[in-house]
């Protein structure tokens, strides 16, 4: 695995999710450390690197619905 292309992934998701629901970073990061979307994004990345903004989106929802 590739650390830091890992980390570039999770970092991107943190903006954009950030943006996308009107909330800062930090917030977004603690929230997805306290639903472990953190590890899941690190968990999955050889998947989730390949697909689109909605669907990785999408997946973060479901994990933040469901953890």
């Amino acid at each position: 695995m590739d650390i830091e292309k890992i980390a570039i992934l999770i970092s991107w998701c943190i903006e954009e999710y950030a943006a996308q629901e009107n909330k800062s970073s930090k917030d977004t990061v603690n929230l997805f450390k306290d639903k472990n979307v953190l590890s899941f994004l690190q968990e999955h990345y050889d998947v989730l690197h390949t697909r689109s903004k909605e669907y990785i989106f999408g997946t973060i929802d479901d994990v933040l619905r469901y953890k």
